[in-house]
């Protein structure tokens, strides 16, 4: 069951590679909210009520809620254009993240450790190359945020493939981490939307530390 989520996990990041709307990014985000919760569940031994609080906090109410709901209201509020706007043709974004999958998969097997469970390496390295490529070739802020997003679910899978333990300490950090970075972004695409109108990145090259003379004015 648990490497039936890990592949519906790396379709979502194909999905991700194709997509051209900014509310499919946020849906993509529930889903995977949804499935590393499922994942967490079936991968721990000793399931207690303290793990178990921590995973339904930091995947299904965190990631598959809060998240999704603080970024598509950030998109609403900014009227961002609903398209990603890739500087990329969609099909190179797609041929790419399939390396990456395939990539990862070839380094999982030429690892041997006892401690490492391949397939979640596969998924999790999956997801954070692919998080880094789309960050990179996305013009929008917004969407630099939701990969982001998806860089650190890679992380988390991750975690859960080096041990069967659930580290709750180390994720209690992640999680405050990304709460933090996700709010600090939001107010910063708040205040770049009121500069640039949709949050396109190359708005950005026209700022500077220099005043404008009256013939650049």
């Amino acid at each position: 069951m648990t490497d039936i989520l890990l592949t519906f996990f790396i379709i979502s990041l194909i999905y991700l590679s194709i997509a051209n709307r900014l509310m499919a990014y946020v849906g993509n985000l529930v889903f995977q909210g949804l499935l590393i919760c499922g994942i967490a569940i079936l991968s721990l031994e000793h399931l207690t009520i303290l793990n178990l609080s921590m995973i339904l906090l930091e995947t299904l109410v965190v990631k598959a809620i809060l998240m999704p709901f603080f970024i598509r209201r950030v998109i609403i509020s900014n009227k961002i254009t609903r398209e990603t706007e890739p500087s990329v043709p969609y099909y190179v974004s797609l041929i790419m993240t399939t390396v990456f999958i395939i990539g990862s998969y070839l380094i999982a097997t030429s690892i041997e450790s006892t401690t490492l469970n391949k397939s979640y390496f596969v998924a999790a390295l999956s997801g954070l190359l692919s998080g880094l490529y789309l960050i990179a070739t996305r013009r929008k802020v917004i969407t630099h945020v939701i990969c982001y997003v998806v860089i650190e679910n890679g992380a988390f899978v991750l975690s859960l493939g080096i041990g069967s333990e659930m580290p709750v300490l180390v994720n209690l950090g992640v999680l405050l981490d990304v709460l933090v970075s996700v709010f600090l972004l939001g107010i910063f695409i708040n205040k770049v939307g009121d500069v640039t109108g949709d949050g396109d990145i190359q708005h950005l090259n026209m700022l500077n530390d220099y005043p404008q003379t009256e013939t650049e004015k």
